[in-house]
């Protein structure tokens, strides 16, 4: 492979798309609504608490990811864009339990994660299913190395468990 295509590849961002079984409002909603996020959004053997959550533009949210073996993931936002049925955008910045921003490297990120990234995630109805597409602003190939990407797969297949 020459160097050209190797940084391109190391460019590309994550982008994951999903096909569920359901109508787009129902998925829309347990990406929304805090009691249902607590059943899907933390990968397999993990816990998830939202000590705030508000979705709507503008709207912050405050969140942990509790793992029984690397321990606790602070994570705040804010809502860029909320479109009902249709898109979430929100930032993403690793934190402590109070919202206060932490370095990515000292929440135990890989060095050249980002500080701050953006997660667009898009609802699309595709008869009576629903496509969902999440686009987030780190290398691909780094969320793959670091698990991100692994979560947000098996994430996705807790959601579909949920919504049908």
């Amino acid at each position: 492979m020459n160097k050209v295509t190797d940084m391109n590849a190391e460019k590309k961002e994550l982008f994951i798309t999903h096909l569920f079984n359901a109508p787009v409002e129902l998925v829309f909603r347990a990406w929304t609504d805090a009691e249902q996020l607590k059943q899907w959004y933390a990968p397999d053997g993990c816990t998830v608490e939202f000590k705030n959550l508000d979705v709507r533009e503008g709207g912050h949210f405050l969140s942990c990811i509790h793992d029984p073996v690397y321990g606790e993931c602070w994570v705040k936002g804010v809502y860029l864009e909320v479109v009902p049925n249709e898109k979430l955008v929100q930032t993403m910045v690793m934190s402590d339990e109070n919202g206060n921003s932490v370095s990515s490297v000292d929440a135990g990120k890989v060095e050249d994660w980002p500080e701050e990234q953006v997660t667009t995630i898009t609802f699309e109805a595709v008869g009576m299913q629903t496509k969902v597409s999440i686009h987030q602003t780190v290398s691909e190939e780094k969320a793959k190395e670091t698990g991100a990407y692994q979560s947000w797969i098996k994430m996705l297949k807790k959601l579909e468990g949920l919504v049908g």
